[in-house]
Parts: C-alpha cells; sequence; structure tokens
C-alpha cells in the first residue's frame, strides 16, 4: 500500500510565501515523475508542477517564476515552494506521483495525496 501526504498548506497574505511538502511512503519499488496539481471551487483540476526524477521540471504558464518545485529523491518527498502568492492561487492543492510498488515493479501507476488547502487573503 502506498500513501502520499501533502503538509504545509494554510493562509498566507497577497505577496507571502508557503512551501508545501509531499512525502510518499509504503510498498514503493521506484518513483518517477512527482507533481502537484490545484483545485479551486467550481473550477477543474490544474497542473501546477512536475519534476522527473532525473529533475527536468516543467510549470502551469501562471505560475512561471513564483513557483518551485524539487524533489529529495532518499526521502521520496517533493517540495513546492511558493513565492509572491496571488489571490488566485486560493485552491486545494494535490500531491501527485507516477511510480511503481514492490508487488508490481513493472507498471506504472498514478498516486494521489489528499491535498492540503492554500488560501491567500488579507
Amino acid at each position: 500500500q502506498v500513501q502520499l501526504v501533502e503538509s504545509g498548506g494554510g493562509l498566507v497574505q497577497p505577496g507571502g510565501s508557503l512551501r508545501l511538502s509531499c512525502a510518499a511512503s509504503g510498498s514503493i519499488f521506484s518513483i518517477n515523475a512527482m507533481g502537484w496539481y490545484r483545485q479551486a471551487p467550481g473550477k477543474e483540476r490544474e497542473s501546477v508542477a512536475r519534476i522527473t526524477s532525473g529533475g527536468n521540471t516543467n510549470y502551469g504558464d501562471s505560475v512561471k517564476g513564483r513557483f518551485t518545485i524539487s524533489r529529495d529523491n532518499a526521502k521520496n518527498t517533493v517540495y513546492l515552494q511558493m513565492n509572491s502568492l496571488k489571490p488566485e492561487d486560493t485552491a486545494l492543492y494535490y500531491c501527485n506521483a507516477d511510480l511503481a510498488t514492490t508487488t508490481n515493479p513493472y507498471r506504472l501507476q498514478a498516486y494521489w495525496g489528499q491535498g492540503t488547502q492554500v488560501t491567500v487573503s488579507s
């Protein structure tokens, strides 16, 4: 069984910063890409940032230059540093990982965390 647990969300003023963390644990054989998605009320889930196992990154247009994704492969953890936050960044942020388990090491599957709320408001 695999779990992804996010942390670091909260309430922050416009212009402020937050750092999200997501730790994957359980019967993990390997992790390929990891990423962050978000969903605001009444909107579809959108990709925020993704990072490959080799460290290549890509970002959604709305967060480029403000957010930075990184990962610690030894800890199976992905981070999202969010700077210059805006009210429109308010959303539930989900962690995602494409990984293979020890019971099925040759098949990549997508796993999701439960989400952590980020609210940007004065």
